[in-house]
């Protein structure tokens, strides 16, 4: 596939095994981590090196942990998720939106708010990925990132097939896909940022693009 084609995707590549509603499957809290220390710790790295000091970040699909480095610094940090609790618990989020992006796509932002956007652990159960990458795009400003960051975890009933079948690079191939049925980005790229400990520990993989712009 090459980068100026738009890709399709029929209908049971986003079917679940539960399909019941996703706002009673996560109504009781869950203040577990879903990842390893060492996975976490990557997260937190990839995040000093690529995210804006002193900006506005969305965290999508939100919980209890952003894994933002402790020490990072951010004008704001908006949570937009599922489980109000868990965003309550959330001691980085400065303020946060219960919304259910499987039901609504669109984002309840204004254009050109957010200097960068990240999906932690969460985009295999995203139902509806090219509209919200599509609204992700709209409310980035010119030249923002978005940062996908996935591993190989997940609560199996509610990822969709299409994530499910595939192993970890082309689920990286796939995240790249939504990118390039979205709207127009810049620098689609997939990193493999799994932390090198000598044992097992969980793979993380990050996909980014940024909105068009003039660099700064």
């Amino acid at each position: 596939m090459s980068m100026n084609d738009t890709p399709t995707y029929p209908p049971e590549f986003f079917r679940r095994i539960d399909e019941s509603d996703d706002r009673l499957f996560y109504t009781e809290p869950r203040l577990v981590v879903h990842i390893d220390d060492h996975a976490i710790a990557a997260i937190g790295r990839h995040f000093s090196q690529t995210l804006p000091e002193d900006g506005i970040i969305l965290d999508l699909m939100s919980s209890w942990r952003s894994h933002l480095p402790a020490d990072f610094r951010a004008d704001r940090v908006v949570g937009l998720g599922l489980n109000e609790v868990e965003m309550r618990e959330n001691p980085q989020l400065d303020e946060y939106v219960v919304h259910d992006l499987n039901e609504d796509p669109r984002l309840p932002f204004d254009n050109a708010v957010f200097d960068a956007v990240v999906v932690t652990v969460s985009i295999q159960y995203m139902t509806r990925p090219v509209e919200v990458f599509s609204e992700v795009r709209r409310t980035l400003k010119e030249s923002a990132y978005l940062h996908v960051i996935y591993s190989n975890r997940m609560f199996p009933t509610k990822a969709v097939a299409a994530w499910q079948a595939l192993d970890n690079r082309r689920r990286g191939q796939l995240v790249g896909s939504y990118f390039k049925s979205s709207g127009d980005w810049e620098d689609i790229a997939l990193y493999d940022i799994s932390p090198n400990t000598g044992a097992y520990s969980d793979p993380v993989y990050v996909v980014s693009a940024r909105k068009p712009g003039h660099d700064i």
